[in-house]
């Protein structure tokens, strides 16, 4: 999944500094494995809503990194301009459909293909148990 997640972040030209493909991090356990990624996953999938300023600083970096207001940094200080995008989207939030589609995770992170990843790891459990199984008979049988 983390793999097809930064595929499909890349082909929707969602990448700008990268940090979010870099933040993906698969956490397994005994009995649990998570995906998780930067807090602002949510804001790639969905947009921001309005009400509140995001971090300026955040906005900064994007327009670095992103490197599509070159020409304007030509004409305005990037704080000035970062100030006036973060109030553009504190007051009107910021649709993801617009720029780069929406769908990221949900396209990857489907019920079907959870699904398929809890089965295929209860039959490896069932494979592992009955091979414990078979093991203590074997032992039981020769003792």
């Amino acid at each position: 999944m983390k793999a097809d997640l930064i595929e499909l972040y890349d082909v929707k030209g969602m990448r700008s500094s990268g940090k979010w493909a870099d933040s993906l991090e698969v956490i397994a356990g005994e009995d649990t494995v998570k995906l998780i990624g930067e807090e602002y996953s949510q804001q790639l999938e969905t947009g921001r809503q309005a009400g509140r300023f995001p971090p300026i600083a955040d906005i900064k970096k994007w327009i670095i990194d992103k490197g599509v207001f070159n020409s304007a940094l030509q004409t305005i200080s990037l704080s000035s301009l970062a100030f006036l995008i973060a109030r553009k989207i504190a007051k009107n939030g910021w649709k993801r459909e617009r720029f780069g589609g929406v769908e990221l995770i949900i396209t990857i992170v489907t019920d079907e293909r959870i699904q398929k990843i809890i089965n295929e790891v209860g039959n490896a459990k069932i494979i592992q148990v009955s091979s414990e199984i078979m093991t203590l008979i074997n032992e039981l049988e020769t003792a």
